[in-house]
């Protein structure tokens, strides 16, 4: 089995060559919605399985129900969530991932592993900087031309 090499990013240098500017700028663009405290965890969430509003209400305890409800509305005009509202009494709703609510999960998920991996670290690392010593950092390194 061979490894294969992570996609390198691209510099600001290289996109801006590829007619891109910070206005059409596709990382911006995106990140604007899913970069926000709550959209990662909900679709992490709903990646696992479908849930209905009271689920997912439980599953993240610290979100009011005004920002879930809000957070699920931009997903979903985002196009990375589905709802499906149940005739029953009282109505219920179920919220899914959409195709591309998927494909955002699995590149979602390598972020999170190395998050959960790298978690303590960048504590200690707040923790020696609000403390006033200087957090750790690695020499330059000379890069060829």
């Amino acid at each position: 089995m061979t490894a294969t090499t992570p996609p390198r990013l691209k510099s600001l240098k290289e996109a801006r060559a590829a007619g891109y500017t910070l206005a059409n700028c596709p990382v911006r663009d995106v990140v604007a919605q899913i970069g926000d405290k709550w959209s990662v965890l909900i679709v992490a969430e709903l990646n696992a399985e479908a849930r209905r509003f009271g689920e997912l209400r439980r599953a993240l305890t610290d979100i009011s129900q005004r920002m879930l409800t809000e957070t699920l509305r931009d997903l979903q005009r985002e196009g990375l969530v589905n709802r499906r509202v149940f005739a029953t009494v009282p109505p219920s709703v179920e919220y899914s991932l959409t195709d591309m609510g998927r494909s955002l999960a699995t590149a979602l998920a390598p972020l999170i592993t190395w998050a959960d991996q790298h978690q303590n670290a960048i504590h200690r690392a707040r923790d020696r900087f609000d403390s006033g010593e200087a957090a750790e950092t690695a020499p330059i390194e000379a890069r060829a031309p």
